[in-house]
């Protein structure tokens, strides 16, 4: 049964397969697929193998071992990296964070417009319509894929690490105001 899935991951590629998928496949049970898939991981996990099994994005999928990225990274570039910028980067965690989410929203706390940045996203399938918003116009609201969890090798979102609250203390209005606009005598 080993060898099955482990060809049934590598046939499924990027997609990966969940466990049901795993467990429809080989008209089995869960217990005995997850055994089978245990035992694959372990024998992994030998230093002399050059992948894993790893769980993403709810799918089981093979991936290559990060201690040997180097070399992968010779024989391919890796083209997201590039193409990255740090508006999408800021636009990606402001929809992983608090998705699902329409553009305005993400406009409204980035402050600029990210019509241009939001296009790019979709087209490269790292986020994805998830349905329209009640508010007017039914606005489209976005939301993180499968393939960002991949890239950013989670899980789920709730795998994102907790956000930093930094509290600031504010002067009231009159204060603020008397500080910096007062009239010299």
């Amino acid at each position: 049964m080993k060898a099955v899935i482990e060809g049934l991951l590598f046939v499924s590629g990027d997609e990966g397969l969940t466990i049901e998928e795993i467990c429809n496949v080989l008209d089995s049970n869960i217990d005995d697929i997850k055994a089978s898939i245990k035992e694959l991981y372990n024998d992994y996990q030998s230093k002399d193998r050059g992948i894993s099994i790893e769980f993403l994005g709810n799918h089981y999928k093979l991936t290559t071992k990060p201690e040997h990225k180097n070399y992968y990274q010779k024989l391919v570039q890796d083209e997201q990296n590039k193409n990255l910028s740090d508006s999408a980067l800021e636009v990606l965690s402001i929809i992983a964070y608090n998705e699902p989410l329409s553009r305005a929203n993400v406009d409204e706390i980035r402050g600029v417009n990210s019509s241009y940045v939001i296009r790019k996203l979709l087209l490269n399938g790292l986020i994805e319509d998830k349905g329209r918003s009640e508010a007017p116009g039914r606005p489209i609201l976005y939301g993180v894929t499968p393939k960002f969890l991949d890239y950013f090798g989670l899980g789920s979102t709730s795998d994102l690490p907790p956000l930093e609250v930094h509290e600031t203390t504010s002067n009231n209005d009159e204060n603020l105001f008397n500080t910096k606009y007062k009239e010299k005598n």
